[in-house]
Parts: C-alpha cells; structure tokens; sequence
C-alpha cells in the first residue's frame, strides 16, 4: 500500500469539504466573502472609504521594509503569511504498514487520526481569518485593526487611520454606554433606546439601515433580565411571565427596532493554547444587509512554486487560498504536509458598521 496515494492534497481537501459541510460556519465567511489576489501587495487591500490599510511595524519571514504612508502615494508592504504542518515519521509509517490491503479494516482507524491532523490544520487556517474579521468587528479599545504575535511575529493593522471611527464626541461609530445605562442595570437600562440611537447615527452619516446585531450570550441574556424589555413584552403579548424566553426576546426586537440579533459563541485557542472567544463579553456590533468586506487570500510560495508537475510535492487549494502540499524527505523518510495562506480582510463598508460597550 503506498500511503501517499491515499492520504494526498487532494484528498485532504475533499475530507475537509465533508467535515465542514456539517459544521456551523463561521459568521466572517459570509460577512468578509473569499476572494483572491496574485501576490502580497497591500495596496490593493481596502479599508474605509476605499483606502489602503496603513501596515505598523510587523515582519513577513524576516523584516518587512516599509515605504510610503496613506496620503503620500501608495502602500508598499505586504499581507501576513501564515504555515504549520506535520509528519508522519518512520516509526508512524511502520504502524501503518500493519494495514495488507485496503480492505483491512484498520486503514480507516490510521486514516481517520492521519486525516484529523489536517483537519487540524485547515482549521487552524480558518481560525485566523475568522481573529481577523472578528477583530475588525470588535475593536474593544473603538480603534478598527487587526495585531496577531506569534512565534515572534508581529502583525498589527490599522484600519481607523484618521480616527474619525473611533470619535465618540461626533460623528464616530464607536458607542459607550455608562452609569445608569448599562445593560447590566436591570431597571434603569434601555436597549431599545440605545439600539434606535446608533441606528438613527449610522442612517443619517450614511444612509445605510442597520439589520442585525451581533453578540455573545454573555451580553444577550441582558436583554432578558431588563426591566425595559419584561415590561416591552408584557404589554404586546398580555401575559404576565417570569422568564421570558431568548426566542420571545429576539422577535421582540425585531419587532421594536427591525433588527436581528445574532447570538455568536465560537471559540478557538489562540497561541498560547488557551480557549478564547470570538466575540468579546459587553459588546455589540451593528451590522447593514449584505457583505460588508472581503477576505482576500494572496497566492503562497507553494501555490505559485510547487503546484505542478515535476516539482516533487503535491498542493491542493481549499477555501479559495489555504494551500495544502504534501512533501516527501528521503532520509529520514518523512512525508510532511503543510498548510499555509496568506490573507487579510478588506472592510470597504467600516462606516456602515458601529459598536456599542453595553457594560
């Protein structure tokens, strides 16, 4: 049985389509479309307005060189890349020669856990768009970007570069609710008047209808214990409850304030293994109809270098930029399969979007 006939790029990214077809997506994916790009110029990479994204000190395989500034000609640095990968070493590889034929009924034992290391991997790909996109949507500190370190490798992303984003003194998208008005004062707090305060904001800067809020369950189960809302609820409906329920809770919103709520609580481990959410606890993000960005893959150095005859690996596009190769060494014989991407979203509709600290 020769193991890189079975276990190859293409079948990797073919595993991977049958997994995820039964996973709930990532909300990014449908916020920040994929897209892709030749190449690592950033200057095609759009932020608010339609702006190039201004790049901070960073590094790309070694020290990035940095030319220009937004407002002087053009943006000359380039997109984060991203790879990890592993083995299957000689003494796996002699675990697996206890499978005669492919009939044997542990090939898909040794297959699964070889399959679920890339899966790993695909995964891991997807986590950093989606830290990305969620970054964005989520900017605790009201100033829109993306800072990834690791392996000391520092990515930081400014996308408010004029800061009139963050501005919360007039005209910004940024919203901080204090005193008596955080939701976490049950009987003096009022969503639905604050949710109408930044939608009114958003519609007379742009024009554009916010349509759904975005939040963790920390932050939603607020809404429920709010005075506002039981009293809300009790008057539409007649009847007298106490527990009001989260399906109760979001048609009332809808009806009130013609907008969705959006519960997200996916997690992921960042670099230092420890579990981290997505969306952070107290803040909500208010988001139009439609794709608001894109996320654009550039083409990696396997993707534009390996794929292809003659060159010894094998490389399988997934997702549009994640590139899966596959490479054999002779001595030791290791088969080694690799992920990479290089990627970073666009946020061309950042004024349409606005956040609120709730607590």
């Amino acid at each position: 049985m020769n193991l890189r006939d079975l276990f190859t790029p293409e079948a990797v990214a073919a595993n991977w389509t049958e997994v995820a077809s039964n996973q709930i997506p990532y909300l990014g994916t449908a916020l920040f479309p994929a897209r892709k790009k030749a190449g690592l110029d950033l200057s095609w990479i759009k932020g608010s307005k339609g702006l190039p994204i201004s790049l901070m000190p960073s590094a790309f395989d070694a020290k990035a060189t940095f030319r220009d500034r937004i407002g002087v000609s053009k943006v000359e640095t380039e997109m984060p890349f991203f790879r990890e990968g592993f083995k299957i070493k000689e003494k796996d590889r002699q675990e697996i020669l206890r499978v005669q034929d492919s009939n044997d009924p542990y090939l898909n034992e040794v297959l699964s856990r070889i399959y679920d290391d890339a899966n790993d991997l695909l995964a891991g790909a997807l986590v950093v768009s989606e830290r990305m996109i969620m970054q964005l949507l989520f900017p605790t500190n009201g100033q829109p970007g993306i800072a990834i370190k690791a392996n000391g490798v520092d990515y930081t992303y400014a996308y408010d570069t004029d800061g009139t984003w963050y501005n919360t003194g007039s005209g910004g998208n940024y919203f901080v609710l204090t005193s008596t008005a955080v939701w976490s004062a049950d009987s003096t707090c009022d969503p639905f008047a604050n949710i109408k305060t930044v939608k009114d904001a958003i519609r007379s800067k742009t024009g554009t209808e916010i349509t759904k809020l975005v939040m963790n369950s920390t932050t939603f189960n607020y809404l429920g214990k709010a005075t506002a809302v039981k009293n809300r609820f009790l008057s539409t409906s007649g009847v007298a409850l106490g527990y009001i329920s989260d399906a109760d809770v979001k048609r009332l919103f809808r009806d009130t304030n013609g907008v969705d709520i959006i519960v997200y609580d996916k997690q992921y481990k960042n670099e230092s293994g420890t579990t981290a959410s997505f969306v952070p606890d107290n803040y909500v993000a208010f988001l139009p109809e439609g794709a608001i960005g894109s996320t654009w893959y550039g083409t990696t150095p396997e993707e534009a270098d390996l794929r292809g005859a003659g060159t010894g690996a094998k490389v399988a596009i997934v997702n549009t930029g994640i590139a899966i190769t596959q490479i054999i060494d002779e001595h030791p014989v290791n088969i080694n399969t690799f992920a990479s991407e290089i990627v970073l979203p666009s946020y061309e509709r950042m004024n349409e979007v606005a956040l609120m600290k709730v607590v």
